[in-house]
Formats: C-alpha cells, sequence, structure tokens
C-alpha cells in the first residue's frame, strides 16, 4: 500500500516528540530534519520538501508550540495541516456541464498508466450518478487498444464509439460528439493514444482533437509507482496541452506515494481521483485532508464507510445486524462476511483506514485474519449441509469428519473454525447492544469474519 514506509518513518519522529515535556527550538529542527529525509525517500519534489519543512518550522518554533500543554501534538497538527495546504485544500471533482448540455472531458497520459481502464471507471462513476457516458475509443495505434475500452465499456454498461484504428483520431471525436448529441448521451470522454514517453507527435494530435471538437476538460492520468517521473510528466503535459486535473494510478501498489504529495505544489493542478484497484469502484475522490490523515497513521474512516454504503447491500447489512444483536447468524452469514471483505479491497485495505494502525498492528491483525486461509475457510463451509450452516450447534464428531474429508482438510482445521465461530459469536452478542441505533452497524453495516 502507498505510504508505508513514509507513514511508519513520520511516527517515529512524533513518537520521539511525544517523550519530551517541552519542545525547544533544536528539538524542532531536529525532528524537520527527520521529516524531510522521509518525505525525499517518498520520491517528493526536492523543491516541495523543501517548501514544505520551511513552512512547518516557521509555525512550530512559534512560542505557543514551544510553551503549550502538549507540544508535540501541536507540531503534528502543523504537518498535517500544511500537507493538506500542500496536497489542495478541498476535494475536487471534474466540472461537468449543468442541466443536459453536454460535457465532453479528453483523458491523456502515457502508456502504461492506466488511462483506458481509468477512462472506463472514470464513466462508470458518472453512469452511477444519474449521467449518460459515452465512451470515444480515439487511440488507433496501440494494439488491441480499441478491443480493451469496448471490453471496459462492457463490464461497466457504456456504450463505445468506434470507427476502428483507420480513421484520424480528430475525425473520430468529432463523430463520437456528433453520435452523442444525435443519441441523448450528455458526456463524452475520449480516449486518447499513448506514448513511452512525453513527444511533440503525440502533443500535436491532442491538439487537433481539441480543434475539432470543444473540450470542456483535459484530464492526466499518470502513474502513481513513477513518483517524480509523473510529477515531470503532469509538467510537460501542463506546459504544452494545459491540465484541468489528474488522477493518480496504482496508488494501491507498491508505490512510495511522492506524486501524491508533489503533483498540486510543482504544477498547480489538483489530483481529482486515484486508482486503488483493478475493480471499477477501485476509483475513489481524492481528498487531500483524508490523505494526510492517512499518511500521518490516523486512519481514513470517512472513507471506509463511504467504500461500505457503496459496495454493501444496505438490506443485507440490517438484516445481519439483527442477527449479530441476537447471536443467531450462521456459516451463511460468515460465508457473506468474507464476501463483504472481499468487495471492500480485503483486509489490507480495511485495516490502512482504521487509525492507529500502523506496520506493526497491520501485520498482527493480517496473521490473525490470513486471507489465503479464507479459501479454506470457505471450502469447509461449503461443505457442510445448509442445515448445518444454519445452526452450526448440531456439528459432532462424525458431520465433522465428513465436513474434512469433503473440503479436503484435517478435521483440527474444522475444530479451529468452529470454536473460532463460536468465539466471534460470544462477541457480537456482547458488542449488540453497541450497535444499536447506528444506520448500517458497525462501520457502515461492514461485520468482518473476526
Amino acid at each position: 500500500m502507498a505510504f508505508e514506509n513514509l507513514t511508519e518513518k513520520l511516527q517515529n519522529v512524533f513518537k520521539n516528540l511525544r517523550g519530551k515535556g517541552r519542545l525547544s527550538e533544536e528539538d524542532v529542527k531536529s525532528a524537520l530534519k527527520e521529516v524531510k529525509m522521509a518525505l525525499l525517500e517518498a520520491d517528493v519534489n526536492f523543491k516541495v520538501v523543501r517548501q514544505f519543512t520551511k513552512a512547518v518550522q516557521e509555525k512550530a518554533v512559534g512560542q505557543d508550540v514551544m510553551n503549550g500543554l502538549n507540544p508535540a501534538q501541536m507540531v503534528i497538527k502543523i504537518v498535517n495541516d500544511e500537507m493538506v495546504n500542500l496536497m489542495g485544500s478541498s476535494g475536487e471533482t471534474l466540472k461537468v456541464n449543468p442541466g443536459g448540455e453536454m460535457t465532453v472531458i479528453m483523458m491523456m497520459g502515457l502508456q502504461g498508466a492506466g488511462k483506458t481502464t481509468t477512462t472506463a471507471k472514470l464513466a462508470a462513476k458518472y453512469k452511477s450518478q444519474g449521467k449518460k457516458p459515452l465512451l470515444a475509443a480515439c487511440d488507433v495505434y496501440r494494439p488491441a487498444a480499441i478491443k480493451q475500452l469496448q471490453l471496459n465499456g462492457e463490464r461497466v454498461g457504456v456504450e463505445v464509439f468506434s470507427l476502428g484504428d483507420r480513421e484520424k483520431p480528430e475525425v473520430i471525436a468529432a463523430k463520437a460528439v456528433e453520435y452523442a448529441r444525435e443519441n441523448g448521451f450528455n458526456m463524452v470522454f475520449i480516449d486518447t493514444a499513448g506514448r513511452l514517453h512525453v513527444d511533440d507527435e503525440m502533443m500535436d494530435e491532442l491538439e487537433r482533437i481539441r480543434e475539432a471538437v470543444h473540450v470542456d476538460q483535459t484530464i492526466l492520468v499518470a502513474d502513481a509507482m513513477t513518483g517524480q517521473d509523473a510529477v515531470n510528466v503532469a509538467e510537460r503535459f501542463e506546459e504544452k496541452i494545459g491540465i484541468d486535473g489528474v488522477i493518480l494510478t496504482k496508488m494501491d501498489g507498491d508505490t512510495r506515494g511522492g506524486a501524491a504529495l508533489s503533483i498540486r505544489a510543482s504544477c498547480g493542478k489538483p489530483i481529482l481521483y486515484v486508482g486503488m484497484g483493478e475493480k471499477p469502484s477501485d476509483l475513489e475522490q481524492f481528498y487531500p485532508d483524508r490523505m494526510a490523515s492517512r499518511i500521518l497513521g490516523m486512519g481514513d474512516v470517512l472513507s471506509l464507510i463511504e467504500k461500505a454504503q457503496e459496495n454493501l447491500n444496505e438490506e443485507t447489512a440490517r438484516e445481519m445486524e439483527k442477527k449479530l444483536k441476537k447471536a443467531t447468524f450462521g456459516f451463511d452469514d460468515y460465508l457473506e462476511s468474507m464476501s463483504q471483505m472481499k468487495k471492500m479491497g480485503g483486509i489490507q485495505e480495511i485495516l490502512g483506514m482504521l487509525p492507529g494502525v500502523g506496520n506493526a498492528q497491520m501485520k498482527m491483525l493480517e496473521d490473525s485474519v490470513d486471507e489465503s486461509m479464507m479459501a479454506r475457510t470457505e471450502a469447509i463451509i461449503l461443505s457442510m449441509t445448509p442445515k448445518e450452516r444454519s445452526n452450526p450447534d448440531i456439528l459432532n464428531v462424525s458431520r465433522k469428519n465428513r465436513i474434512a474429508r469433503g473440503a479436503g482438510v484435517d478435521i483440527a482445521e474444522v475444530n479451529r473454525l468452529v470454536k473460532q465461530f463460536e468465539q466471534a459469536r460470544k462477541m457480537m452478542k456482547q458488542m449488540g447492544g453497541m450497535m444499536g441505533g447506528r444506520k448500517k452497524g458497525l462501520f457502515g453495516g461492514l461485520n468482518l469474519p473476526f
């Protein structure tokens, strides 16, 4: 997950500060030196790091901080505030024309950044908001680019306009907009061709598309894993074409996160969304304050709740909550809870949004809920009869032996699962009163199998 190393290093810096009753100017400077090194190692632009640490130091060496009752917390707050300022003060989205007026979005980016997939995800997001989007296949060079867009469009239920790979991209774009107007579409997403690096030929083509159609927004899709290179690409596109916003992909991968902290400050353009996985729902709106909170190890419960509400069935969640309160849930419900967790990106994604879960705690919790064991758990449960799944109390030795043979596991694994399930049921019964009155239960209806 992005920012893991940066988060751990920053938490160590703040931990050292908390051990001091009062802070001297030397304490602050020493801590900021560590912060500076952590940011540079995360591939944050060095100019941005210099501006950031200077701004934090100016505020942190004030008398109110030095002589405050809890100066370490005040320094953390200043770092958090400056990090939010660095990434933009508030979450921004595409500017969509009001009413039924057509909005044309030109998607740009280098080859391999995930532009075609992201374009389909973005169209799906606006379709879910009541818009009628059309995807325009204008990458006529990359083998199978058009087919890829068509498959992605089919996956999210959005129509794709294509004239094959013989027409010029600007002609396809113009005819796509014309087709959209004639058929009641109110958004057009133009998927343009990428290159391995920024070149004049690509920029000329983008200019020709803009001359052929009125483009309302130009969006750059950049690969977060390329770090500082993503910032350089953004600066080049802004200089040559002009960009209205950035979408960072692969933020769920092994990225150091420097692009997210540098782009706004380097080219003055906001990050609109971040790609956190392969599924259509894995395109999240970028909120600077929430991202800063996650970087500093303070969690992101708001995003967790939103993710739960987007991915989980409200009726199923209510029904699950009733069963949890009465402790009447069975193994079918246990399977459902595992399915819910998968929909939300898995245990690592969920734990990453919880406050106070650092790398050490994350590892411990991941070990206790080993996702590789979930397939075996599923096999055990599916080897039970419907009656056994709904009423686990009837599981005697002979039934457990039959289930073990059916799942291809040792009976000890069946006994372990049954014991774990009974403990979970007891815990949920005790927590039943705590969950009363909430709209969708624990974390917006998220009932985890542990």
